[in-house]
């Protein structure tokens, strides 16, 4: 794992950086890693990961030409100039998703959530068969 620093370079030294591995937990780009190896395709699945206040005015409206309004909503548009250049203003917001990263990523998930035998546990034991008596 590479290590990169916790702090951002700013006018708060303090301030630490949302998407970097802190305390052991994840970052939500971290959620959408590539499952299968990016490629292109005609269909981008756009997902807000942060949230919108405190942001400027102009990612808000960005955000809302996308029809991105809720964090964790994903949206599906296609793969034009106009909505790269969209994605690229708000990129530190979004998470960006080509058609196969996104099935391969709800395949994993429906995985992840299917059904799976019960666990059976007999706390009697088996009876042996003594030949000693």
């Amino acid at each position: 794992m590479i290590l990169k620093p916790l702090f951002s370079v700013g006018r708060r030294k303090s301030t630490i950086r949302g998407t970097e591995r802190i305390g052991g937990k994840m970052s939500a780009f971290n959620a959408f890693k590539a499952n299968v190896p990016v490629a292109w395709s005609p269909n981008l699945y756009i997902t807000l990961v942060r949230g919108i206040p405190g942001t400027r005015r102009l990612h808000r409206r960005t955000l809302e030409a996308l029809r991105l309004t809720k964090c964790n909503r994903t949206v599906m548009r296609w793969n034009t100039p106009t909505v790269r250049g969209m994605l690229q203003q708000v990129k530190r917001l979004v998470c960006v998703e080509t058609e196969e990263m996104y099935n391969a990523r709800k395949q994993k998930d429906a995985n992840h959530r299917a059904l799976r035998p019960p666990l059976v546990v007999n706390h009697h034991p088996a009876p042996t068969s003594d030949a000693s008596a």
